[in-house]
């Protein structure tokens, strides 16, 4: 993390080993200056009225940037993206690939997450004329589809929806939620060898150890 001023700085409201990995992550590609406000979800911290006050649906991440409180994952990811542009991992607003990009972005929080969900819970998906996401394996096989052009989500460049994805994918292939097809293994292992990535899961172990036994659990 680099030295600046505190109003320039971003606060991460975070847990380890959970969805705030990635946006830890990408302020880490970002080269952003950042402070962890660290909550131990071993021990419910997030569901305390001093969270709650931050995020009354008790998840991480949240960041505070200046005056701006962001909530939910796509918005952070965006966000940050384009508070510091000189990292490159977000296409300009004239760029041809800025209208993709925001479309994977949000391809993840309306159509992949719920669909995950259902799928893990063993949930019938609603009609798929009422369903945000159509079916499961026509949401994975339209994600497929994209992935197999790669290297990356828009091609030959990375960007932040590339940190998004990869490692929703390492977590989602673990758990054997999602398949591991062959351009869903081969990418996310792209995103996992980054320096950043390893550097934050090592952080992440750590930290989610000291938790649990501060827990008790």
């Amino acid at each position: 993390m680099t030295t600046a001023a505190p109003t320039d700085r971003v606060t991460l409201y975070y847990s380890p080993q959970s969805r705030a990995t990635g946006t830890r992550v990408l302020l880490e590609e970002l080269g952003a200056p950042y402070d962890l406000h660290i909550l131990n979800m071993k021990a419910a911290e997030q569901r305390k009225d001093a969270y709650l006050a931050i995020n009354p649906l008790g998840k991480v991440p949240a960041i505070r940037h200046r005056d701006a409180l962001v909530t939910e994952q796509v918005a952070i990811f965006i966000y940050l993206a384009d508070l510091f542009p000189q990292a490159d991992l977000t296409p300009a607003l004239n760029d041809p690939r800025r209208g993709p990009y925001l479309r994977w972005i949000a391809y993840y929080g309306s159509s992949f997450e719920p669909a995950v969900i259902d799928h893990f819970m063993k949930r019938e998906p609603a009609p798929i004329t009422q369903s945000p996401y159509a079916d499961y394996d026509t949401m994975l096989g339209a994600l497929e589809a994209q992935l197999a052009k790669g290297p990356y989500l828009l091609g030959e460049e990375i960007t932040a929806a590339d940190i998004l994805w990869g490692i929703a994918l390492s977590w989602t292939m673990m758990f054997g939620i999602v398949p591991k097809r062959d351009a869903f293994v081969r990418y996310s292992d792209r995103i996992s060898a980054r320096p950043a990535f390893i550097r934050i899961s090592k952080a992440d172990d750590e930290m989610a150890a000291q938790h649990a036994a501060a827990a008790g659990v």
